[in-house]
């Protein structure tokens, strides 16, 4: 009998086992270069760093490109386990799990590497017309601002080229994009000009695990702890410098 339990456990144990690792979550995101989009490497940085972290944890995945609002309607109804690009809200809370954060959004201002411009707060910087790009949410402060000089404009690459011409003093973007979108741009754009020091803000990304799914619990927990393994092991910073941060 001692042996026929042995190997009822060892069954049990398999079994369990090909559970773990049979399923396959269904990631979702919105376009948002260089973060998830499905014409890049590995569908962009974050997908890249979700679903290794995932893959160690025991999990494999499919990724779904679609709207933001589809995605958040599908992590609510779960049609999808695991929304890539999230920032914290306290709304969301309702619909899925928060991972820990595992990468930093930052907005910061960019200005012409000769201009004498500091920022330390928004009034600093009533003076100089402020590239924008229409419809878009930076910072509660500074999107309130009324006597801010903003200039909207279509898209980041066209506020850049304004500001290496001299066209107006500063614009902002965070970090990561404004960084993916400058590799692509000319060096005459890309040489002429620089970050400001201090972010206007800062934002966690994280995953958010819909709720709908009885395992989000675990879910969260192995991405979190392979997150930390991936930093720890430098295998995180591999990915960053793959994907040109």
């Amino acid at each position: 009998m001692p042996r026929l339990h042995r190997v009822l456990a060892l069954v049990g144990l398999l079994l369990l086992s090909h559970s773990v690792c049979a399923q396959k979550l269904r990631l979702v995101a919105d376009a948002w270069p260089p973060f998830t989009d499905s014409t890049l490497v590995n569908g962009g940085l974050a997908t890249d760093i979700v679903t290794t972290a995932l893959a160690r944890a025991g999990y494999a995945s499919d990724f779904e490109q679609v709207p933001w609002a589809r995605a958040m309607l599908g992590i609510s109804e779960g049609r999808y386990d695991v929304l890539v690009n999230a920032w914290y809200a306290e709304e969301r809370t309702h619909v899925g799990q928060f991972s820990a954060e595992y990468l930093l959004n930052r907005v910061r201002f960019i200005k012409r590497k000769d201009a004498d411009i500091e920022f330390d707060n928004l009034q600093q910087l009533y003076a100089y017309p402020v590239a924008v790009v229409r419809g878009y949410a930076y910072a509660k402060a500074f999107d309130e601002d009324a006597q801010m000089q903003k200039i909207p404009v279509h898209n980041f690459a066209m506020a850049v080229r304004m500001l290496a011409a001299d066209r107006v003093k500063l614009t902002l973007e965070d970090e990561y994009v404004a960084r993916y979108y400058l590799a692509r741009e000319s060096p005459k754009v890309r040489n002429a000009v620089e970050f400001l020091p201090k972010p206007l803000s800062e934002n966690s990304l994280h995953i958010l695990v819909s709720l709908k799914n009885p395992e989000h619990e675990q879910i969260v927990a192995g991405f979190d702890r392979e997150i930390a393994a991936m930093r720890a092991d430098g295998s995180y910073e591999r990915l960053l410098k793959a994907h040109g941060m």
